[in-house]
């Protein structure tokens, strides 16, 4: 269990070429916030703000849901409560059964993703269009987003060119220029908007003192989404609700910089009521489990989580392993964390791919303890019966040998033998180390003798 994500990795590591692209892309986009940081003196105190705004509003989340929804209700909105995702499902499609809704448009929403909205819906005859240029790619590509922000990230455009050929987006065979395979797609999402019966949006942040439900994007898709069908359904996790808008301008600022480098998404929606020419919306408050990791002491501060994918962007395991090396369907540190809280029997493979070095915690907006969670992840992969055989052994090995000073010298002691057993022998699949390194050299003499030497 505990090698699953090594596995994975070690397949996406084939691809040498394309590793490398995948690691420094993704550190450009953390230089690229780590100068949006730098540009505001105040962003270590919008990290503390934004930080205790969560924990203060998640430890009264019964209070703010509760003003959400009555706020939501007096401006005419019809407010629905999904306890887990098959409620969730069966909600929106009694919706647009009822509204005998034959397609639905829809902006990203990792919640739909984590309830599997989209394959419920297609298998009861409900068309379902992504309309976010990454999602809709993944679409049709038949798979899942491999970051949460940048989800198709994953492609080269020689990769997009060919499926848009494939699926018959009306493209010239062998132009793969990106701004024009861009333009191909606008115009088929743009017959897509005109056509649909509903339209669906994620929620980035609710607001309990209004009822608003707040989108951010880049591309406006959300708000053509809820522009042209008349329907409007809005999706949103218990967590992502906020007191006001004085703490909606603070995660405002953070966002966009933290995830992807930009002062600001191009887009900021509101959306408080069905429109006049509309004839209703709807928003769901999913549970789906967070009401019970509320009350997990030593993990509940992951539902602090703003959805930037900056832990993901800094993390050195998944720049160079791919979104796709974790069995989880959110990657990265925060992924490792989620999935544990959602099944530990299928998760426990990805705690390993955690080097424990604290950036993705460094660099996050709301100070989730992303990497200290993993760790604690791992101190319990015993108790869950998923722990690795061979690191467990090793682990009591080595608490016997650090354990006996004496036994401790002699092993450093005669440690410089191992340099002369030759490399045919010592690079091998017995042993773990020699996966993609060669064997150390190890000194004539020990640390703990040189450090006894220089006191003397």
């Amino acid at each position: 269990m505990s090698t699953a994500h090594s596995k994975a990795a070690k397949a996406f590591l084939k691809n040498e070429k394309y590793a490398k692209w995948h690691d420094a892309t993704f550190w450009a986009v953390r230089s690229k916030r780590d100068n949006m940081a730098m540009e505001l003196d105040e962003w270590e105190q919008l990290r503390e703000k934004a930080s205790a705004i969560k924990r203060h509003t998640i430890t009264h989340l019964d209070e703010y849901l509760d003003q959400f929804s009555t706020a939501a209700e007096k401006n005419g909105c019809i407010v629905h409560w999904a306890k887990d995702a098959h409620e969730f499902n069966e909600i929106v499609y009694g919706i647009l059964k009822k509204h005998d809704v034959k397609k639905m448009v829809k902006s990203k929403s990792m919640l739909t993703e984590e309830c599997e909205m989209n394959p419920y819906l297609e298998a009861r005859g409900i068309e379902v269009v992504e309309t976010d240029l990454g999602e809709r790619i993944i679409q049709l590509k038949g798979q899942k987003p491999s970051h949460i922000v940048m989800p198709a990230i994953h492609l080269s455009h020689d990769d997009v060119g060919e499926l848009f050929e494939e699926k018959g987006i009306s493209t010239e065979k062998g132009n793969h220029d990106p701004t024009y395979l861009t333009y191909r797609a606008r115009l088929s999402l743009r017959n897509e908007f005109l056509t649909a019966d509903a339209g669906m949006t994620g929620a980035n942040f609710g607001i309990a003192a209004t009822g608003d439900i707040v989108v951010c994007t880049n591309e406006g898709n959300a708000d053509m989404s809820t522009s042209c069908p008349k329907l409007h359904i809005a999706a949103i996790g218990l967590e992502k609700v906020i007191p006001n808008y004085d703490c909606l301008a603070v995660f405002q600022r953070m966002l966009c910089r933290a995830g992807t480098g930009q002062p600001t998404t191009t887009y900021t929606s509101h959306f408080r009521k069905a429109r006049p020419t509309a004839h209703e919306m709807h928003i769901i408050l999913v549970d789906n489990g967070r009401s019970e990791w509320i009350g997990n002491p030593e993990h509940w501060e992951i539902l602090k989580c703003i959805r930037c994918g900056s832990c993901m962007n800094t993390c050195p395991v998944y720049r160079r392993s791919g979104g796709y090396s974790y069995s989880y369907f959110i990657p990265g540190p925060v992924g490792i964390n989620l999935g544990m809280l959602r099944d530990t029997q299928q998760h426990s493979g990805n705690v390993s791919a955690c080097t424990l070095c604290l950036s993705c915690q460094t660099v996050c907006p709301v100070k989730i303890d992303l990497g200290d969670q993993i760790y604690k992840w791992r101190q319990q992969l015993d108790d869950f019966g998923t722990a690795n055989p061979e690191k467990r052994l090793m682990c009591n090995a080595m608490s016997i040998l650090f354990g006996s000073p004496a036994m401790y010298k002699m092993a450093t002691a005669v440690s410089p033998l191992a340099n002369i057993v030759p490399s045919f022998i010592m690079n091998t699949k017995l042993n773990p180390w020699a996966e993609g390194h060669e064997m150390m050299k190890f000194p004539k003499k020990p640390f703990h003798s040189v450090i006894k030497d220089l006191q003397l």
